[in-house]
């Protein structure tokens, strides 16, 4: 397929300290140019980290005070004050203004408040843990929606319709999300696999892939070495690198032409992982989307081939 291509998106500006981001929006849009590398604003690893936690909190009530809002990240005020500073405002203040501007409601406070209620309620204890993760789920893909980046999901949609290959790494939990991935994807274009599915080794594989290519990375925090290295390689190579992860700090952002960012905060023992699948849910559809006569074409011949299979039992 021929590759499209244009300028990047959501590149961070040079913006001094005489003219600091205005919303969330952004300081999240600047965050990443910093992650990238594309902006003049220069923020250490540790600082990186501290502010992608703060983005995280969009809407919470940690964020009216410098003193709730230092230990929820893990840091001092001072630390907070030097940060905002960094980043052009002249007090917390500011910064805390910026923080809470943004055009979009926060109905997930909503689902958080039923998921309280869930708990304080006279139910049964297994209801109470079920309905406060089912809402903290509910919670992240209003989160999700929020937070919504159009510019950079419609490139992403754009890079995976036009690019010769298509691959995801996900490992761990992520494997299932890379496969799901895959399926959707492989219902509109077949030339769609998971990297390293066949335990044929990683540098082959990329090694194997061309500069119409594109791979698809996933990780959150702690994020694993293997899927960053794997992002970093690939996009040495030449490979369009989407990156779908959590913050915009993410070292997987710096490596790609796109990030799509999904939360994720849970009571789940592990990484939660619903709202990802919602978010390759949207993928899937939007790539199909953009290649209709594509994907009409493949739809029926996958329905052509299930009943001659009799794979479905009606």
């Amino acid at each position: 397929m021929a590759k499209k291509m244009r300028a990047q998106p959501i590149k961070a500006g040079t913006d001094s300290p005489e003219a600091p981001p205005a919303s969330l929006e952004e300081i999240r849009t600047l965050l990443i140019g910093i992650t990238r590398g594309d902006s003049d604003v220069a923020l250490g690893p540790k600082a990186r980290n501290v502010l992608g936690q703060i983005l995280d909190l969009q809407g919470s009530p940690d964020l009216l005070s410098i003193t709730t809002l230092s230990d929820r990240v893990g840091t001092n005020p001072s630390t907070i004050t030097r940060l905002a500073r960094s980043l052009g405002f002249e007090s917390f203040g500011a910064f805390q203004k910026a923080l809470f501007t943004t055009p979009v409601p926060q109905p997930g406070a909503f689902y958080l408040k039923q998921a309280q209620t869930a708990l304080n309620s006279g139910d049964q204890p297994t209801k109470q843990r079920a309905a406060q993760l089912c809402h903290e789920n509910q919670a992240n893909i209003d989160r999700f929606v929020e937070t919504f980046d159009p510019e950079s999901f419609e490139y992403a949609v754009e890079l995976i319709a036009g690019a010769g290959r298509v691959t995801i790494l996900g490992i761990r939990q992520f494997h299932s999300l890379a496969a799901f991935l895959a399926y959707g994807l492989r219902l509109i274009r077949s030339d769609v696999s998971v990297l390293n599915a066949n335990a044929l080794g990683f540098a082959e594989e990329l090694g194997s892939m061309s500069r119409t290519d594109v791979c698809i990375v996933a990780s959150v925090a702690p994020y694993s070495t293997q899927v960053v290295r794997v992002a970093q390689i690939a996009a040495e190579n030449g490979l369009d690198v989407i990156a779908i992860t959590d913050r915009a700090d993410s070292p997987l952002v710096a490596h790609s032409r796109a990030a799509i960012f999904v939360p994720h905060q849970s009571s789940f023992i592990s990484n939660s992982i619903t709202s990802f699948f919602a978010a390759a849910e949207c993928i899937i559809n939007a790539v199909a989307a953009a290649m209709p006569d594509e994907t009409k074409v493949a739809l029926m011949k996958r329905q052509q081939l299930i009943e001659r299979l009799n794979v479905e039992d009606r």
